[in-house]
């Protein structure tokens, strides 16, 4: 009488060789990904209005659902802190002007061959969208976590909130008029310098 037949057991190189491709289709799968998120991004850059109006779709709906939920009053100070703190750099420019000053000089076109320089942002527009929208949709994402929904009295991290904005924005208007700078750019224009009045004798007929 024969005996039943036994399968042979896997090797351990299979388990092994069966985790790396699973592995490794995860990795391509998330390379595509990155790449058509990435390919998105570049192709909304020129669409400065569109992105705002996205942006601001998704900032009233965190508004909307922090009000009807009546929490989460923590995460919505942290976004208010890092929303000021991304203001601060988009309103700044690239380059200190204290600290330009004190290495090469003033800057500002001071002959008629002097063009004007545009202003240059610490933080890029883009850059500054993409950073508040990527913040308010971890913030909105954060709301269905209870363990994020810390008790606190409000008012006073509204009030600290608003004191701090306030502190800050003196400071930068302050800066902005020591160096004689607006943090938005209006055409290009060119330094045509102090216009010289007409001689009245001069422009007389002579006899």
């Amino acid at each position: 009488m024969s005996s039943p037949a036994i399968d042979p057991l896997p090797a351990a190189g299979d388990d092994v060789n069966g985790g790396l491709s699973v592995a490794s289709g995860v990795s391509r799968w998330l390379d595509a990904a990155s790449r058509r998120y990435q390919h998105l991004l570049d192709r909304s850059t020129p669409h400065a209005f569109a992105r705002w109006i996205c942006f601001s779709l998704v900032a009233l709906a965190y508004i909307v659902r922090v009000y009807v939920i009546e929490g989460f009053y923590v995460v919505s100070y942290g976004l208010g802190i890092y929303i000021l703190n991304l203001l601060i750099g988009f309103l700044s420019p690239q380059v200190d002007p204290e600290l330009q000053d004190a290495d090469d000089g003033p800057t500002l076109p001071t002959k008629g061959s002097d063009e004007f320089r545009p202003f240059v942002r610490r933080l890029p527009e883009f850059k500054f969208w993409y950073s508040l929208a990527r913040a308010f949709c971890i913030a909105f994402v954060m709301t269905f976590f209870p363990m994020f929904d810390v008790p606190v009295f409000w008012p006073i991290l509204l009030m600290y909130w608003l004191v701090l904005f306030v502190v800050t924005m003196k400071r930068q208007i302050n800066h902005m008029i020591k160096y004689k700078y607006v943090p938005f750019s209006i055409g290009k224009q060119r330094y045509t310098g102090k216009k010289s009045v007409p001689d009245e004798d001069a422009s007389l007929p002579k006899n």
